[in-house]
């Protein structure tokens, strides 16, 4: 087998080889670069995502020194203040108002001339010909060169426009951030005073509940209500689904009750699991990894290169004296000497990018906390719902009970017992409503958590009792 013959087997095989892994995702640190069917989750490599800080119950470095003192009695201007002053999208938005001046200052470079030095070094080797001897030489030297634009019809101008605009635009965004942070920090006030002043007003008037008639036309109304209910809940289990609305479907029953149990996790715990296990954090992070990376990008456009090139070849000739091996070899240094201050102001722009980016990061961040302590305390509400509609389902009966033995005894009329009926029939419904609430809340707080599985699954530890009365717990007194 000749030379020639093994090389052309060695690039099909190569060939074959490239066009066989065409149709599979590229590796990453030795993890595919994607899942192999929608329905499993990629899992990224060792390392591939930086662990994140986790909580402390620490107010030192979230909340200003000024604040602390006063942390458990602010005012509407310190919720003001602190959202302004602590808010990513604050944060986020001014970066991304400086990136856009950097960015300005850039183009407005096109106005200046470009100087760039160049230093080279080639070693050349050349067969014969006929007016010199086959031989090598070695040339060198510096150089200079100077490019100015001097017209392109609009081209430069409407670019440094539009960075001015840009400009203008970012700025002004940035002034509605402001805006619509002090109104987010507002309405976050008044809705959490009014609903402090109703937990009081309910409180205040258990002692005064006095139980009321229901009349024969309310409970069809609210049958009808409730079926109503139950079409669009079908419509949006449909959706979920990826079915028509349309198309009939049913549930299987479920067999048994509802074991609901006490989370045994604090909502710190469960907070740092969503730190460690929520997709879309660890994919904000990437997203700034990666910004901060073009500031490297950015920063090499200002510094010297080097480069190194060369060309082999071998040139079949008759005579032959004119044959034999040839081959280039060029060094080069750039230096770039002035442009307009463009490359600095790059420079700057990535930066200022890269923190708008890290802000948007750090928003994901506050946003995954944020949501799995609602929800963390959704699920308690939940389950204590659950044991106080057992409460209420066990003196509903008792009601009934007592109501159907003074009627045949005739010393109770139809209407006592038909509301003590009624009374046990909405009792009922709130056993099972809670129950059900109880494991969406479960569902929302895994998701929140990042846990979820993808059987629906709830990886969480649980109290080995099942439900059991107690107050919810106060989150300011912990």
């Amino acid at each position: 087998m000749s030379h020639t013959t093994r090389y052309l087997q060695a690039i099909s095989l190569v060939l074959v080889s490239v066009v066989a892994g065409c149709g599979n995702p590229p590796r990453v640190n030795g993890t595919a670069g994607a899942s192999p069917s929608p329905n499993v989750p990629w899992t990224p490599p060792a390392g591939a995502v930086k662990p994140e800080s986790l909580v402390t119950p620490a107010i030192a470095g979230v909340v200003p020194a000024d604040l602390q003192q006063r942390i458990r009695q602010l005012t509407l201007v310190d919720v003001v203040d602190l959202a302004l002053r602590n808010n990513p999208a604050t944060r986020a938005s001014w970066a991304q108002a400086r990136a856009s001046a950097d960015l300005f200052g850039s183009a407005r470079g096109q106005y200046y001339p470009t100087i760039d030095g160049l230093a080279t070094v080639d070693r050349v080797k050349s067969p014969a010909t006929l007016s010199r001897p086959a031989g090598a030489r070695t040339d060198y030297g510096p150089s200079i060169s100077l490019n100015y634009l001097l017209l392109d019809f609009g081209g430069r101008s409407g670019s440094i426009e539009r960075a001015r605009q840009t400009l203008f635009a970012a700025n002004l965004s940035h002034n509605a951030t402001i805006q619509n942070t002090v109104l987010q920090a507002q309405v976050a006030y008044f809705t959490y005073m009014s609903t402090a002043a109703l937990v009081a007003a309910e409180r205040s008037a258990i002692a005064d509940v006095l139980q009321a008639r229901t009349a024969l036309s309310q409970e069809q109304l609210n049958l009808e209500t409730t079926q109503g209910n139950l079409q669009a809940a079908r419509g949006s289990l449909a959706s979920a689904l990826g079915l028509p609305a349309n198309l009939p479907f049913d549930l299987e029953p479920l067999s048994g009750a509802i074991q609901v149990r006490g989370l045994a996790q604090s909502v710190d715990s469960v907070i740092n699991e969503a730190l460690r296990n929520r997709p879309d954090l660890a994919a904000a992070r990437a997203q700034a990894a990666a910004a901060a990376s073009q500031v490297r990008v950015a920063r090499a456009a200002e510094l010297p290169s080097l480069s190194l090139g060369g060309i082999a070849a071998r040139t079949y000739s008759t005579p032959s004296t004119f044959a034999g091996p040839s081959y280039t070899i060029t060094l080069g240094l750039s230096l770039p000497i002035f442009n307009g201050f463009s490359h600095q102001y790059d420079v700057a722009a990535a930066r200022a990018q890269a923190d708008a980016i890290s802000a948007l990061a750090d928003q994901t961040r506050q946003d995954v906390i944020t949501q799995v302590f609602v929800s963390y305390y959704a699920l308690q509400t939940a389950e204590q719902r659950v044991a106080t509609a057992d409460d209420l389902l066990t003196s509903a009966t008792q009601s009934v009970q007592v109501a159907a033995g003074r009627y045949r005894e005739g010393v109770g009329s139809i209407i006592d017992l038909l509301t003590a009926q009624t009374a046990l029939a909405n009792a009922r419904a709130q056993q099972v409503q809670s129950r059900w609430q109880w494991y969406t809340s479960l569902a929302q707080l895994a998701r929140d958590a990042g846990v979820l599985g993808v059987h629906g699954d709830t990886p969480f530890p649980f109290s080995a009792d099942s439900t059991v009365s107690r107050p919810l717990q106060n989150p300011a007194n912990k």
